[in-house]
Formats: structure tokens, C-alpha cells, sequence
């Protein structure tokens, strides 16, 4: 039984990916890209992004509510964090229908795995992530994949994202 619903929520999801809200902004994923139901209560949604070689590269929106999972810098540095040495990091900042948007790309050995669990370093990776500063809280986009995978869908992810704030 559990299956058959899993099943039925995930033919919906997908049938119904275009678009999806996350505290009280509305987003409209890129056409290609897969939902799925989120693997854990922290998260929102989630897809993966195929790339042209194949692979596809992760993306998830994380909301905590208001002042939840501390500030934009705190983030950042978390996930920065991931990485074993860092390569190609960049932070960015812009505003966008008036709210507060910030940008982080890194390139490196991604070290995957839960919070506090084992890791497993994934070479050859990149990280897009977006923070919104949004009214209820601000709203986590995070992308990681193969390189390719994640510069092929860097373009598309910006745009979701600051489509929603317009």
C-alpha cells in the first residue's frame, strides 16, 4: 500500500513539477527536470537536473521558517564547508523585486553524506546555491552534481529563482 502511494504522489508530482510554492513564493521548475518526493522532512522539493554527459546534478529548497538554519553568511560557509579545498568560490548579491538574493558557487571534492554522518568525497563536483531573504524566512536552493551537470543547469536555476521574486 504504501508503495501504490508513493507511486501516486510521485506520478502527481511529476505530472505537476512546473510549479510549486515554498514560503509563499511560487516557482516554476525548468522543463527536463525531475521531481521527486523529498527525501527528508528538511526539505521542500527537490529535482535532478540532467546534464549532457548523462548525469544529472541535485537540487533541493530548503525552509526552516522564520530565522530558521541561521544567517546567509553561516549558510554559505556551510556549504563552502562541503568541500574538500574549495576551488573557483564566488559569492554574490543582488536584489530582486525588492528582496535579497544571494548566489554561491564552488567547484571541488564535494564531500557527500548526512549532517554529523560518514562522507563520501565525490571529485570533480560544483555547488550553485541561492539563499532568498525571504518574508517568512529565507529559502535555501542548493545544487550539487558533476561540474558539467551543474553548469548546464546554472542558467535555468537562476532564473527559477529570481522569476518567483519578480
Amino acid at each position: 500500500m504504501f508503495a501504490g502511494t508513493l507511486l501516486a504522489w510521485s506520478s502527481a508530482i511529476s505530472a505537476n513539477a512546473e510549479k510549486f510554492s515554498v514560503a509563499g513564493y511560487t516557482f516554476s521548475s525548468p522543463p527536463g527536470w525531475k521531481a521527486s518526493p523529498p527525501s527528508s522532512s528538511m526539505r521542500k522539493a527537490q529535482f535532478l537536473a540532467p546534464g549532457k554527459s548523462g548525469e544529472s546534478a541535485e537540487v533541493v529548497f530548503f525552509y526552516f521558517g522564520a530565522g530558521g538554519a541561521g544567517g546567509v553568511k553561516a549558510n554559505i560557509d556551510r556549504w563552502m564547508g562541503q568541500f574538500k579545498n574549495a576551488e573557483n568560490k564566488k559569492v554574490e548579491g543582488k536584489t530582486v523585486g525588492g528582496t535579497k538574493l544571494t548566489y554561491a558557487r564552488a567547484t571541488g571534492t564535494f564531500m557527500s553524506g548526512r549532517p554529523f554522518g560518514p562522507k563520501t568525497p565525490k571529485e570533480g563536483y560544483a555547488l550553485l546555491g541561492a539563499i532568498i531573504e525571504g518574508k517568512q524566512g529565507a529559502i535555501f536552493v542548493k545544487m550539487t552534481g558533476p561540474e558539467a551537470a551543474v553548469k548546464a543547469n546554472s542558467d535555468k536555476m537562476r532564473a527559477m529563482a529570481e522569476s518567483a521574486l519578480k
